[in-house]
């Protein structure tokens, strides 16, 4: 349920515009709509606009570029993409003192170290927290159209803070902080769009709770109703509980259910690659897919990289990428691609 900036925006001047109709039946609603429609598509500054969306517009703009473009940009257009995401982010803050996402999104720029971004997210918390209820509590008492619409859209960029800066402090082995900031999202927004649960599961896992784990996990069936499987986040938690108590078949079996579950995961467990984080948000991908094994696994480097391994890949890292159920599946992967005599080489050595 990972934030999309474009989809965002649309909510928000859609809003906007609907305020400024006189809607009394369904035909002049119908009409209203595509009138809409077409001036996002066609003339989208005609649309009306505040400077808070103003600058959202050009956070949006932002995100395309340092979240869909950079990853796969030739090298002699990376230094130009990041320039242009600069300009936008800080022409944002310049509309808008308050637009949360572009000081964040210009903090992840400027900051040098994971540790001086999380100082960064921590210090100004509070200040973004205090805003934004303040702003959300405004709009849900002004009985305006769609009041409750507004104040779930206000709260989004405090939910974003929140779940980035519980990403950091995973990564920077505050697990505890973690897991409080996480809790601290779920509590305002049960459905978790900020997906802040999955950083959660790898907190536990870290703090060996299995019991929290397990509590997480019933607290998402009851509330993420479009996620009925489990994710692999929480199957990497799992696994990584598992092996850590020494039940080798339990850890096995979670592996398998990330076979079963997601496709080519042989290709991607035996190759562990991390990607650069989502600068708006976790990135938007279609659940159960292999992109999001791809981010879950990236995501997960802070549980298979612990402890010491010969391979440098960590103990659990091994354990996985030398599982022959993760061996057959890569195998049967690249046969299906039509280089199976390449991948049986590779994993002979």
């Amino acid at each position: 349920m990972a934030f999309d900036p474009a989809q965002e925006e649309y909510r928000r001047l859609s809003l906007r515009f609907a305020r400024t109709q006189e809607i009394g039946d369904a035909y002049t609603a119908t009409r209203a709509a595509a009138a809409f429609r077409r001036r996002f598509a066609w003339n989208h500054d005609s649309l009306p606009q505040t400077d808070q969306d103003r600058a959202f517009h050009l956070v949006a703009r932002a995100s395309e570029l340092v979240d869909r473009e950079l990853p796969f940009a030739e090298d002699g257009d990376v230094a130009g993409l990041v320039a242009e995401a600069r300009s936008l982010l800080e022409e944002a803050v310049s509309l808008d003192p308050e637009c949360h996402d572009a000081r964040r999104m210009l903090a992840a720029q400027e900051c040098p170290s994971f540790e001086e971004h999380y100082r960064f997210l921590v210090d100004n918390v509070d200040e973004v927290r205090g805003r934004t209820l303040a702003r959300r509590n405004e709009a849900l008492a002004s009985g305006r159209t769609g009041a409750d619409i507004e104040a779930r859209l206000v709260s989004y960029p405090l939910y974003r803070w929140l779940a980035s800066l519980a990403a950091r402090a995973l990564v920077c082995g505050r697990y505890r902080k973690s897991l409080e900031f996480c809790r601290e999202v779920l509590e305002m927004d049960p459905k978790d769009h900020a997906d802040a649960r999955f950083t959660a599961y790898l907190a536990l896992a870290k703090l060996e709770d299995a019991d929290g784990l397990e509590a997480l996990a019933d607290h998402a069936t009851r509330n993420v109703p479009h996620r009925p499987a489990p994710d692999a986040w929480l199957l990497i938690a799992s696994m990584a509980l598992a092996a850590r108590r020494g039940d080798r078949q339990g850890a096995h079996r979670h592996l398998q259910a990330l076979l079963d579950g997601y496709p080519h995961a042989g290709m991607v467990l035996s190759s562990q690659s991390e990607l650069p984080d989502g600068v708006f948000a976790r990135l938007a991908v279609e659940p159960y897919s292999n992109d999001e094994l791809v981010l879950a696994v990236s995501e997960s480097s802070v549980v298979f990289q612990e402890g010491v391994d010969l391979k440098g890949m960590g103990a659990l890292g091994s354990f996985v990428a030398a599982d022959p159920s993760v061996v057959s599946a890569r195998i049967s992967d690249e046969m299906s691609l039509g280089r199976t005599q390449d991948a049986v080489t590779d994993w002979r050595g």
